[in-house]
């Protein structure tokens, strides 16, 4: 094997919000309010480095997001980010983001969107962390289908929406369906 996993057990990990009719931004932003899903988000990205586009990166109210190592990918060579590595293509973001994991003996690359990362990353990724927003807005930015040949849910919690949320959500995790098998039958 090749590429950003060779020879590590570091994951390759999709967080994201996704609403109900798959949407998940408007405008270069999300278009609700989760303060509980932030929290929740800020724990699961907490000292691992984030692989994200350009045009999220710039919808983060902090930039870049302490704790983590951020890394944009933008094609734009102007674009210069204070306390971020940009990267010109996906791959390198991803070959940066396995060297930090391994200096900081991270298990995992958080990668956090927008679509078209989501979209290029979907078929290298082992994990997809979802929160399912129970809204159906507008947007301009869906994730891409989870297919269930391919994924296996594998956790579920339901959460009411708090003071500071604008919807109830759920939090799912999914794993790949080719990586259970394989521990199923002993790693063979």
């Amino acid at each position: 094997m090749s590429g950003p996993r060779a020879g590590s057990r570091i994951e390759i990990v999709l967080v994201a919000a996704v609403a109900d009719n798959g949407v998940i931004g408007r405008g270069g932003a999300l278009p609700w309010r989760l303060k509980s899903d932030m929290l929740r988000l800020r724990a699961l990205t907490w000292g691992k480095p984030i692989v994200v586009g350009r045009t999220t990166y710039l919808s983060f109210t902090k930039q870049p997001l302490p704790g983590r190592t951020n890394i944009v990918v933008s094609r734009n060579q102007n674009f210069a980010a204070s306390g971020a590595l940009v990267a010109a293509s996906l791959a390198a973001a991803l070959e940066a983001a396995r060297g930090d994991a391994l200096r900081r003996a991270a298990d995992a690359i958080i990668v956090l969107g927008g679509a078209d990362i989501y979209a290029q990353t979907m078929a290298i990724a082992d994990r997809l962390v979802i929160t399912r927003v129970h809204l159906e807005p507008d947007g301009d930015a869906k994730f891409p289908a989870i297919d269930p040949e391919i994924w296996r849910e594998t956790q579920r919690s339901e959460h009411r929406a708090g003071p500071d949320d604008e919807a109830s959500f759920t939090a799912l995790t999914y794993e790949r369906r080719a990586a259970l098998d394989r521990q199923a039958d002993g790693g063979h």
